[in-house]
């Protein structure tokens, strides 16, 4: 069983930074991919960025390349997300996940096997 926490959202005015984080914890035999994905009020999950067990390999949605950056210390057993130049449209709850399927990338929530509960994160015009 894994166990995912996010933490460091909070308001932010556009144009801002945020960096988010994800503890992971339990038991896993080798280490997962990771991701970021993000739902706003009235709208379905979004696929955010997603990166390899080895932090070698990182792949993000078109709507974020550019201003957010995964990065993952396996050491920690923690994965950040920078978001930088932050919009209102960025305005959502992000939740991370860890799929240990192998595929990549894996852009689809289903193919994440345990997710966080969340962090809000609003960007304010």
């Amino acid at each position: 069983q894994v166990q995912l926490v996010e933490s460091g959202g909070g308001l932010v005015q556009a144009g801002g930074s945020l960096r988010l984080s994800c503890a992971a914890s339990g038991r896993f035999f080798r280490r997962p991919a990771m991701g970021w994905f993000r739902q706003a009020p009235g709208k379905e999950r979004e696929f955010v960025a997603t990166i390899s067990w080895n932090g070698g390999n990182s792949y993000y949605a078109d709507s974020v390349k550019g201003r957010f950056i995964i990065s993952r210390d396996n050491a920690k057993n923690t994965v950040y997300l920078q978001m930088n130049s932050l919009k209102p449209e960025d305005t959502a709850v992000y939740s991370c996940a860890a799929d240990f399927g192998g595929s990549w990338p894996p852009k689809d929530g289903r193919e994440y096997e345990y997710w966080g509960q969340g962090t809000q994160v609003t960007v304010s015009s």
